[in-house]
């Protein structure tokens, strides 16, 4: 349920772009569309669970912010930077992490789970840099794509190729973590 409630101003992106006839005009209601259903994710967000998701915060600032540009100056530009500001800001984060207290982002969230996971300080480090890099790397993507082919292909670059490419790198994080846990399922010591 949740996975779809996080994706869900993501899908309504994609129906609003393909809904006018015209096509030139499909980005303009995609981003009111996003700009709707992130305001409506963060809000219900806080009506089911009585706190914020950090993640639904930033991004709607970054879909109120570009969005806004986008709608105001009629320039799908700014629309397309916000998957990139998004990434590198979490990228920033992260890294930041990594110097701010005993353990970085990915150790506490990771910790915070009913199953907590144990690995040695290394592997932490190792997974929350990967993660900065990636984040970095989809961001440098996105642009690539934004400013070398058309907003249709950028729209399902955005859609599927950013999705498919978080998948894959979740998968890969699974198999890196699996590494560390003996054969009895149990994490390792620290």
């Amino acid at each position: 349920m949740k996975f779809l409630f996080d994706f869900f101003p993501l899908i309504a992106f994609l129906v609003a772009f393909y809904f006018p006839e015209n096509r030139a005009e499909g980005i303009y209601y995609a981003t009111a569309t996003i700009i709707v259903a992130s305001l409506i994710q963060v809000c219900l967000y806080w009506l089911f669970y009585r706190r914020w998701e950090k993640m639904h915060i930033i991004t709607l600032v970054v879909v109120l912010i570009f969005g806004s540009l986008t709608l105001w100056l009629r320039d799908e530009q700014f629309i397309k930077w916000k998957p990139t500001i998004v990434f590198w800001i979490f990228a920033a984060v992260l890294l930041g992490s990594q110097f701010i207290g005993k353990r970085n982002i990915i150790q506490r969230m990771m910790t915070m789970a009913d199953e907590k996971i144990i690995m040695p300080a290394h592997a932490w480090t190792m997974l929350n840099l990967s993660w900065v890099i990636f984040f970095t790397v989809v961001g440098v993507l996105n642009l690539y794509v934004a400013y070398n082919y058309s907003t249709e292909f950028w729209v399902g670059f955005k859609v599927y190729g950013i999705t498919a490419l978080n998948l894959v790198f979740i998968v890969g994080q699974v198999f890196y973590m699996f590494r560390f846990m003996n054969h009895t399922g149990e994490n390792t010591q620290e």
